[in-house]
């Protein structure tokens, strides 16, 4: 009888060519290519990001991505800066084979980049904010970029060639201009877009809606124990620990690190980065005039008032107080100053990404979207003294990734196998269908994250080049294994440096050359000069 019954609605849908919600119509819904938002910020640090991390700030809606999607714990990059960070996320390579090895040169957009390949795949593509690779992007039906850095306020922006002026705060402005591409784009194709923040770089300019009196308690100081070492001098033990404190570091026996000037006690400028620009011209530091006449006086009239009714209670506070101050206690002050900065752009990167889920949500495209957070590099929230980044050491080479995916697949709630930013690509290629090219030397994650791989890499390549600079630090290259570090600084320098990240995750105990360690390093030796080779980092030239 039902089989007679189902004969007939067969018939009749054929005849009058009406729609029976067939199971190959369900099957063409579920099989829909999905799209891809790509959201990356600059400098944001794991630390300050709280599905990893909750000391310092709460991000309710960045942590909306990992609490429906996947959380990498073992995330990082190969060459802690941004643009080659940038370039690597693009080609699935490693600095030295898609040739941008430090933020000197331009990119090469002739080679082959993802957003290239998912346009021959029929995606609309876009790239709106940050681009900072010194060439015109390419792969792209649409692109609204800064220039440069960008500015966090009134910035302009090149918008497929034309030079276009913007009034308001970067962070808003980009969201602003993403969700406007995503109401203009062709509805019947799918697309990508990367949504490129410039926070939360340097000068961590806030929002000025976030500008009043007051503020968080004192943030503790990133020491050894989680006690705050009042007491503690720099080159001191911490007197709770018997160990030295990582904001007060003396890097002894390490060359390369007591060479940086990324330090917040002594490189990090009273005005240029913390704001301290007073009117009577007292605080003369190297980059006043850098920020008076550049980040300053990009603020419009009205937002000026508001800042100035912030900065300058602050300002004359702290002239009051400097005299007195000594060496121990203004590290702290600037310290205190740099986290409240720091955190304001964070939140305020925070509530764009949540406009942006909630548009994708109101408009019926959250289900169907891999969405996907992450930042070019990690970044020092005072650990050994510093800000900034280009260290292979944890903070810097470690990077938050977050991801999003359709609903029709599947995942783990978090993935702790090694992962790196030549992987991005792939996995971007991979969920859109679209075949992994094999001069790609990343991976996709997308088996990954459905299922634990006991065969998954067991050890990431690093390189970094740009010495000399301002920040003084060393040329480095080295491996990183689930447990051991092995770095080797180079150039003008020949040092090697060895961490057990599991007795030691500050690392502050160098253990290269020390008893008991050699067989590890011949082990770390070997696999370090089997990932050159690998991933062809072999001209000795540039060593």
């Amino acid at each position: 009888m039902h089989k007679h019954i189902i004969f007939i609605l067969v018939i009749a849908c054929t005849v009058f060519q009406i729609s029976c919600g067939s199971s190959q119509q369900g099957e063409e819904e579920k099989t829909e290519r999905p799209n891809i938002v790509f959201i990356m910020t600059d400098d944001h640090s794991y630390q300050t990001l709280s599905a990893y991390d909750d000391r310092f700030i709460e991000t309710p809606n960045i942590d909306r991505i990992a609490g429906e999607g996947v959380k990498f714990v073992n995330s990082f990059v190969g060459n802690s800066i941004c643009a080659p960070s940038r370039a690597t996320l693009l080609t699935g390579k490693h600095s030295h084979k898609n040739g941008q090895i430090d933020n000197g040169g331009a990119f090469d957009g002739s080679q082959p980049t993802f957003p290239k390949y998912l346009q021959q795949a029929g995606y609309q593509t876009a790239l709106i904010g940050k681009w900072h690779l010194r060439s015109t992007p390419t792969g792209y039906d649409h692109y609204n970029r800064l220039i440069g850095q960008g500015d966090y306020y009134n910035s302009d922006f090149i918008v497929n060639g034309d030079t276009i002026p913007s009034d308001g705060y970067v962070t808003d402005v980009i969201t602003d201009k993403s969700l406007a591409w995503l109401e203009s784009r062709e509805s019947d194709q799918p697309f990508a877009l990367q949504i490129h923040h410039k926070a939360s770089h340097r000068v961590w300019m806030p929002d000025t809606s976030l500008l009043e009196p007051g503020g968080p308690e004192p943030f503790t100081l990133p020491d050894m124990n989680a006690g705050e070492g009042k007491d503690q001098v720099p080159g001191e033990p911490n007197r709770l620990s018997g160990l030295p404190s990582t904001f007060f570091d003396d890097y002894e026996g390490r060359r390369a690190a007591a060479a940086q000037k990324m330090s917040i006690i002594e490189d990090m400028d009273i005005v240029y980065d913390l704001k301290m620009l007073d009117e009577e011209g007292e605080l003369e530091t190297k980059y006043r005039d850098m920020y008076a006449n550049g980040r300053y006086a990009d603020l419009n009239e009205e937002q000026k008032e508001v800042w100035d009714a912030y900065y300058d209670p602050i300002i004359k506070e702290f002239k009051k107080q400097r005299d007195q101050m000594s060496k121990v206690e203004l590290a702290r002050w600037k310290y205190q100053r740099y986290m409240r900065d720091y955190l304001k752009t964070v939140r305020t990167v925070d509530d764009n990404v949540g406009r942006v889920l909630d548009y994708l949500k109101e408009n019926d495209l959250y289900e169907n979207t891999l969405i996907v957070y992450t930042s070019d590099q990690g970044f020092y929230m005072g650990e050994h003294g510093w800000f900034d980044k280009r260290f292979m050491y944890e903070e810097s080479m470690r990077t938050p990734l977050l991801m999003k995916f359709p609903e029709s697949i599947s995942t783990r709630d978090e993935v702790d196998e090694l992962v790196q930013n030549i992987d991005y690509a792939p996995t971007l290629l991979d969920i859109a269908g679209t075949e992994v090219p094999g001069d790609m030397q990343g991976k996709s994650l997308l088996p990954l994250v459905q299922h634990a791989d006991e065969d998954w890499r067991e050890a990431l390549y690093y390189h970094y080049y740009e010495f000399p600079n301002p920040h003084m630090v060393k040329r480095h290259y080295g491996i990183r294994t689930d447990r051991y570090k092995l770095i080797h600084f180079y150039n003008d320098i020949d040092d090697w440096e060895l961490y057990d990240l599991q007795e030691d995750p500050k690392e502050m105990n160098d253990l290269y050359g020390k008893e008991g360690y050699g067989e590890i390093t011949r082990e770390l030796k070997e696999k370090l000069a089997g990932l050159q080779e690998k991933y062809e980092d072999t001209d000795r030239s540039t060593y």
